[in-house]
């Protein structure tokens, strides 16, 4: 039984790429949620914004799907009641 390692034989395999990938991701993504906002209106904004928000705490604190959808809906009711509130 051979029990040498196996050594990567490429750089996909190396630290550096991995953080040039994650990096591009992040840009990338960020660029496209910044120009996705670009047209909405303010209430439209706060509902976005409080459903991210409720997705990720309800995400984070259940650690499951379903914990992430039922924040991202709590979210995004009190983005748009906020919303509602500040424009009176």
């Amino acid at each position: 039984m051979n029990t040498a390692s196996v050594q990567p034989d490429s750089d996909l395999h190396t630290g550096a790429v991995y953080w040039r990938i994650t990096l591009v991701s992040v840009v990338a993504a960020a660029t496209l949620a910044l120009t996705a906002c670009a047209g909405m209106s303010s209430r439209e904004r706060s509902t976005v914004v409080g459903a991210t928000a409720g997705a990720v705490v309800g995400g984070a604190v259940t650690g499951t799907t379903t914990g992430a959808a039922v924040g991202a809906a709590a979210g995004g009711l009190v983005g748009n009641e906020v919303d509602k509130r500040r424009n009176r």
